[in-house]
């Protein structure tokens, strides 16, 4: 098993009474669990969180069964937490690549880096290899040759989540770029404006508005930063939102590993150094640093119609997307 404690904070969170699992599959005698608290109706508003696709990237699914503890313990008391959570649902995969944590490496043990894995592809320009390549699993980003069985559970679980609800909204938690936090939104395939921009302009409004002192998020379109194959949440966007008409919204917490880096050059040659806070304050630090943007997207799920945008705003907003991220 693991020589880290993630598993067993897993198997913590999954004995609490509130707390429903379900194993989604098995890789290598390990098993990938969903987690869900809240509303039992598949109907209400989901607000989906997710981590762990790089087996590498510990901090994410550190962050979010932290989180997910936080959340627990308010239930305990917290009487306005109890009502919210009557009328929304919480799905969960902390740990998808569990065989890339146990090996300490990006990719599965198959080789293949599950964000590079989806059926699509990308359109011009992009870098190779950074983008994913098919040549060989011994080379970095590699693509695969077809639907790994951890991307499959994940893409089976948003869309049975997706599949009743009302709305929903994802986050999927990840280290390893730049030197400060983004909160990324499709597209990753190419530098085209999403057909919702409109309501991530809004959303970024008003998480911006009620929260001005997290402005350390850059939040914007992947593509502004690069453009790759095969990303699963371009796949999960599309395919979600033309099978039903309702709204799927997808956004990544992309944790800025270089400034731990540069802070503590020494974890360069730490086994998980290069993407990890490896110092106790700064792990505490992070680990709480990021609760704020997921309580505040469990509170914008469940009171999805109070900000979403509608008719002539929709036009206003979707300009305003233009100008921000697309011009030039």
């Amino acid at each position: 098993m693991f020589e880290l404690d993630e598993l067993a904070q897993l198997e913590a969170i999954r004995a609490h009474p509130l707390v429903r699992s379900r194993m989604l599959t098995e890789i290598d005698g390990l098993p990938i669990w969903e987690l869900s608290i809240g509303a039992e109706d598949e109907t209400v508003p989901t607000l989906g969180l997710y981590a762990g696709i790089h087996g590498n990237e510990r901090i994410g699914s550190q962050v979010l069964l932290a989180w997910l503890e936080h959340t627990l313990n308010c239930l305990a008391w917290d009487r306005s937490l109890q009502e919210r959570l009557k009328k929304m649902r919480i799905v969960s995969i902390p740990l998808i690549n569990v065989t890339g944590l146990r090996n300490g490496t990006r990719c599965t043990s198959k080789g293949v880096d599950l964000m590079r894995n989806a059926p699509v592809e990308a359109i011009k320009p992009y870098v190779w290899p950074l983008a994913g390549q098919k040549l060989s699993r011994h080379l970095p980003w590699y693509r695969g040759q077809s639907l790994a069985p951890e991307s499959q559970a994940l893409i089976d679980s948003v869309m049975q989540a997706h599949e009743k609800a009302s709305f929903m909204m994802a986050m999927d938690l990840h280290s390893g770029f730049g030197q400060h936090d983004s909160l990324w939104f499709p597209y990753a395939a190419h530098r085209m404006p999403p057909p919702h921009l409109a309501e991530a302009v809004a959303l970024c409004d008003l998480f911006n508005t009620n929260f001005p002192l997290h402005d350390f998020y850059h939040i914007e379109p992947q593509s502004i930063n690069y453009t790759t194959h095969g990303d699963l949440w371009d796949y999960l966007y599309d395919h979600a939102n033309q099978k039903r008409g309702v709204l799927f919204l997808p956004y990544t917490l992309e944790m800025g590993s270089w400034l731990w880096l540069r802070k503590n050059p020494r974890q360069f040659f730490q086994r998980f150094g290069l993407f990890h806070p490896m110092l106790p304050h700064r792990l505490r630090r992070v680990l709480r640093q990021h609760w704020t943007i997921l309580d505040f997207l469990m509170r914008a799920t469940s009171d999805y119609d109070q900000w979403l945008p509608e008719k002539q705003a929709r036009l206003s907003l979707h300009q305003a997307g233009i100008e921000r991220w697309y011009r030039g």
